[in-house]
């Protein structure tokens, strides 16, 4: 049973996440609340497994709420459902389940529910990725890895601390990485979601894309970036 705390300011949208989630199997409500310090109060107990909020509120914001239960390391899953889509960079730091937008219908937020369970799947698979070089067989972590460009018949992959280079097709390596974390944006590139921190028009149908903790830059395509909005947005 899937235990879920929802909250929400606006007492019109709390109570659609109710309606929307009260009939569903293998689902409880612990706790529905318009004030997010009651929430917080509910979310120290450690009694939920997922937490469904607003981003803007009164006293504390949603991101406060995800903070708390990332600063007590708690075992919560969070989801924003919001009617901002500027704050979507920032939750790819906190590293929530989904970003959906307001107005959403029901089968979207159980979309973004049911990604709990391939996550779970997702952290059953190995965390490294073993890379070999002409002279060296790396081992590193798989969430490390910022972007991954291919040029020509060369393959690099880009961390915070090094560079890596090699000959594995990106389509190969695509299938190792989490579809969760990693969108391959381009035929040359895949990209980290959670480093993303902005994109600009480059041409008519591409956008270049800017992380964190790199210079590195790679290319999104249109089609790729309305669908990265469609899924994460």
């Amino acid at each position: 049973m899937l235990r879920v705390g929802l909250v929400d300011d606006s007492k019109y949208d709390l109570e659609k996440l109710n309606v929307n989630l009260q009939n569903e199997d293998d689902l409880m409500i612990v706790f529905s609340t318009n004030d997010p310090e009651e929430a917080y109060q509910n979310i120290k107990k450690g009694d939920i497994d997922l937490l469904i909020t607003d981003i803007e509120m009164p006293k504390l914001s949603g991101y406060e709420l995800a903070d708390l239960i990332k600063s007590y390391a708690l075992d919560i899953e969070v989801i924003f459902v919001t009617g901002f889509s500027g704050y979507a960079v920032h939750a790819f730091e906190l590293n929530v389940l989904d970003y959906i937008m307001k107005p959403y219908s029901k089968d979207r937020l159980i979309k973004g529910i049911n990604r709990r369970n391939q996550l779970e799947k997702v952290e059953q698979d190995t965390k490294k990725l073993v890379i070999k070089t002409k002279t060296d067989i790396h081992f590193i972590d798989k969430k490390e890895i910022i972007m991954i460009e291919r040029t020509g018949r060369s393959t690099t992959i880009i961390t915070a601390q090094d560079e890596y280079t090699m000959y594995t097709p990106l389509t190969e390596l695509e299938e190792e990485l989490s579809k969760r974390n990693f969108v391959r944006s381009h035929r040359g590139f895949i990209i980290n979601i959670h480093y993303v921190k902005n994109f600009s028009l480059y041409t008519k149908n591409s956008y270049i894309v800017s992380f964190q903790q790199t210079n590195k830059t790679a290319m999104i395509t249109k089609s790729n970036l309305e669908k990265l909005q469609k899924d994460y947005f």
